[in-house]
């Protein structure tokens, strides 16, 4: 079966949103903040929308699901973090989209 490209960019949204909400659950658990511990469990939320979205177009909704994907992403990057008490100006790139921190 041939998809369409939105299917494709349907599962690399979710698969975004999933790795974000990964990223934040291990800060949290590294650091203890409180706005990386609300970033992760919304991100569990976010997670169902996403797939939500992929299952839509999956059955040909694609504005449908790509409006959900794309709510998901929205809602996620909204979230406010501490992200001066972790990261120094001296961080790079991969530290952090890897969440590399000190255990506190």
């Amino acid at each position: 079966m041939a998809y369409s490209m939105f299917f494709y960019i349907g599962v690399f949204g979710a698969a975004v949103i999933i790795y974000l909400w990964l990223r934040d659950a291990r800060i949290f658990s590294r650091t203890g903040l409180p706005g990386y511990r609300k970033a992760a469990y919304y991100g569990i939320l976010y997670s169902a929308v996403a797939m939500t979205g992929v299952i839509f177009i999956y059955r040909n909704y694609e504005f449908i699901g790509l409006g959900l994907v794309l709510l998901a992403l929205f809602l996620q990057g909204r979230i406010e973090k501490e992200r001066d008490q972790i990261w120094s100006k001296k961080s790079s790139a991969i530290d952090r989209a890897l969440g590399k921190t000190d255990k506190k």
